[in-house]
């Protein structure tokens, strides 16, 4: 079985189609499809985990700061932009999947309070790829990861962020598919 291809597929686009296509992989951060486009792009970045790799690349190498900024980024789960209508096409279908748009009065009360105190904790939001979770099971990674240090919980912000991707990125590939 081939792999799934991208489309459209990455190593034909120019910077600026590839950072449209591309660019929203990474929450409100397009730099990194812009460094991954500069590093150089061919026929292994059309399948999903071509692409992630490509991309993944440019955030372990980004600065502290930039992967500091690229978790800031991402939205409190359950929170008030997600109340509000304001999170992005791809967040918005990822916390409806994982049922966090039909939380309880006081599972609502419960995301806005460990937000709150993971934000206190750590100066960045909780970030969980959601996918194939549920609000129970999200919910209880809040509370063990709570307990880790600052450096831990940076780190596994950042492989959260990459496991997104990787999901958007398979989702595309399948969309694609069934087009």
């Amino acid at each position: 079985m081939s792999l799934p291809l991208l489309s459209p597929r990455p190593s034909q686009l120019d910077r600026d189609a590839f950072v449209a296509a591309y660019g929203d992989l990474y929450e409100s951060s397009p730099w990194v499809a812009a460094g991954a486009w500069d590093a150089g792009l061919d026929a292994t970045q059309d399948t999903p985990s071509g692409l992630a790799d490509s991309l993944q690349r440019q955030v372990d190498a980004a600065t502290p700061e930039a992967q500091l900024a690229l978790i800031r980024a991402h939205p409190d789960l359950a929170g008030k932009a997600a109340v509000a209508g304001e999170l992005t096409d791809d967040s918005r279908r990822e916390q409806a999947g994982a049922g966090l748009d039909q939380c309880t009065a006081d599972e609502f009360a419960r995301f806005e309070r460990l937000n709150a105190d993971y934000r206190a904790r750590f100066d960045f939001p909780f970030v969980i790829a959601v996918r194939g979770l549920d609000r129970h099971a999200i919910l209880a990674a809040f509370e063990t990861r709570l307990h880790h240090t600052p450096d831990e919980e940076r780190r596994t912000a950042i492989a959260q962020i990459h496991r997104i991707a990787q999901l958007r990125l398979e989702s595309r590939a399948t969309e694609s598919r069934t087009r």
